[in-house]
This record gives structure tokens, sequence and C-alpha cells, in this order.
């Protein structure tokens, strides 16, 4: 059976060492929380500044991924549990992943234009290889011009060629027109990312505060005086005093 001082760092090393009794330290628990809503509103803020501005580095993530790297490697300075440091890391990039998509919608919202717009084809549906089972819709719109983009949203099993389906544009063309779906919002992933956001902010939280450590590793054995001495304590082992 293993020994209990093996199991508790074993413990600690998984799941941080956490060496405090009681509620957390109080200015320990304000950092992780301020630390981890900063990396969250970085990434989705970064990603939503990109598509307002049509700066591409930002719109695709990569900056919300830098982010979420930075967080990680402070959880790894700190020396926090490596599960905790794993599952911040997940939660962390699947936020930024999705940022981009709801910052188009973010976009979107704000500043576009619904038009109609005529079905030319319509493709995909479950038994497509690619797509995802969606229904794609090769549209024009209304003076006859074909849209570079197909669309899904909207683009149902019952729709044909010749029937008018809602897109809405950016009216400074820095995102993709989009189809509106009957019933839904185009804040709808803006509201889901707030899922994201909570779960990698409460993770981040929890991985810094049981990184807390109160005692500090015995320090080694060290030579001192003349003789070659070792002493633990800073006093020779031998030799003349």
């Amino acid at each position: 059976m293993p020994e209990p001082h093996l199991m508790s760092h074993l413990r600690g090393t998984v799941w941080g060492p956490a060496e405090f009794v009681g509620p957390p330290p109080r200015r320990l628990t304000v950092q992780a929380i301020l630390g981890g809503c900063a990396t969250a509103g970085a990434v989705i803020g970064s990603a939503v500044a990109g598509t307002w501005y049509g700066i591409s580095w930002l719109a695709d993530g990569e900056a919300g991924v830098a982010c979420v790297a930075l967080s990680v490697l402070h959880l790894c300075v700190v020396r926090a549990g490596r599960a905790l440091v794993g599952i911040t890391a997940v939660l962390g990039m699947c936020l930024a992943f999705q940022a981009p998509q709801a910052a188009v919608g973010l976009v979107l919202a704000e500043r576009g234009r619904v038009e109609s717009v005529v079905v030319t084809s319509v493709e995909g549906g479950p038994g497509a290889v690619s797509g995802r089972g969606r229904y794609l819709c090769s549209v024009v719109d209304e003076d006859g011009v074909p849209l570079n983009v197909r669309i899904w949203r909207g683009c149902e099993r019952a729709t044909r060629p010749g029937d008018a389906i809602a897109v809405v544009y950016d009216v400074k063309g820095r995102v993709p027109p989009r189809g509106v779906e009957a019933g839904s919002s185009l804040l709808d992933p803006l509201r889901d990312l707030g899922g994201w956001a909570a779960a990698f902010t409460v993770v981040y939280m929890v991985a810094v505060v049981r990184s807390c450590r109160l005692s500090m590793p015995a320090p080694g054995p060290r030579r001192v005086g003349r003789s070659g001495g070792w002493s633990s304590d800073g006093r020779a082992g031998g030799g003349r005093r």
C-alpha cells in the first residue's frame, strides 16, 4: 500500500496542493477570478474587434489561442494541478475556436441588412459527404448576381430552386453573408459562448487557488568551511573554528 505522504504528493501533483485551512486566501481568489475573466474577455474581445475592423489574424482566433496559451503557461509556472491545467487548456481552446463565429453573429446583428435572395440550386442533405448533413443553397441577389458563398441557414429540405430566402449582409462587406433561420437570433452563438467563458473562468480560478503553497521545501545540505564539511543548518561539519 502506498505511503500516505506519497499519495498526498500524487494528489497535489494532479489536482494542486491547496495548502490552506478553511476558505482559500481572499487575495489569491480575487487574482484568480480577475485572471480568468481577463483571459476569456481577451479571447472574445479580440475576435469581435478583428471581425468588426476586418483584421484577419484577430478575426480568425489566432490572438485568442495565444491568450489561452499564456494562461496555461502561467498555470504551469505556479505549478497548478496537472489535471486542472489540462482541463483549462481544453476549455480555453474550445472558447477560442468558437469565438470567431460568435463574433460574426454579433457584427451582423449590429450592422447587418436583411435582404431576400433567390435560390438557384440546392445540394447536400443528410446523405452528403460534406456539409455536415446540411442543405446548401446557391443563391443570387435581386440583381441576379450570384453570392460567392452557399447558404445553409434557412436552406431546408423543402427548399427548391426559385424560392426566396432571407440573407443578412454586412454593410461594410467585412464578413460573408449569412442566412436567417426562422425563430433564431444572430446573437444565439454569443450567448452560447458565455457558457464556455464561464466554464473556463471557473476551472482557471480553481487551478490557481489550488496551487497555493504555504510550506517551502527544506534546503539541501551545503558545503561550508575550508575543511570540506557539510551541514544542512549553515554550520561547518568539521575543521577549525
